[in-house]
């Protein structure tokens, strides 16, 4: 009898640690599923990027026009203010877009963010690429000094037409070692 019991427990631990390394390999696993995820469906706003030749080839939509509008913020008690220099735009898809947002840092001493885009309606993610983003790396600001940064873009004339306005929104976070890796990472996955 005491074997019995004795074989019966040594079963229940071993399945329970195969329960918690399933566990944990499903943690693990979220986040590259969860990118995956976002990039099939647009989920979460985020954006493709491509290369500035490839934008060139992409037709004008003469016919069509699409109104694009800028957010921006700074995470709570990230010492930047951060603005557009102009709130929308009105843009034929296809064609290439460059508009500026200002960085200042009000701080005694340099500091470096990181931008993390979304784009809403999150449906049109997928129709709306970069060719150029300050997000795409850090951004590091002297005390007192303001920057000026570009966004170049491209909406797709294949965004659906009932889909009239897009609002591209920023927010500024400080960075860290680890920011900077999750941000070369976004950068390799076509945020």
């Amino acid at each position: 009898m005491k074997s019995t019991l004795h074989f019966a427990n040594r079963r229940l631990i071993s399945r329970l640690l195969l329960l918690v390394l399933v566990m944990f390999g499903f943690g693990y696993a979220l986040v590259p599923l969860y990118r995956v995820f976002c990039d099939v469906t647009g989920l979460n706003g985020k954006t493709g990027r491509i290369s500035a030749a490839t934008a060139a080839e992409i037709k004008v939509d003469q016919a069509r026009v699409v109104k694009v509008e800028f957010l921006t913020s700074v995470n709570a008690g990230f010492p930047w203010t951060f603005k557009p220099l102009i709130t929308h735009v009105d843009v034929h898809p296809g064609a290439e877009t460059l508009v500026m947002f200002e960085a200042t840092n009000a701080s005694n001493a340099a500091v470096a963010g990181q931008a993390v885009p979304s784009l809403a309606p999150s449906a049109a993610a997928r129709f709306f690429s970069k060719t150029e983003c300050f997000c795409f790396t850090q951004q590091t600001l002297a005390a007192g000094e303001t920057k000026q940064m570009p966004v170049r873009f491209v909406v797709n004339p294949k965004l659906p037409p009932k889909i009239m306005t897009l609002t591209l929104s920023y927010t500024f976070f400080r960075a860290t070692a680890r920011a900077s890796a999750n941000a070369v990472a976004s950068v390799d996955l076509k945020i």
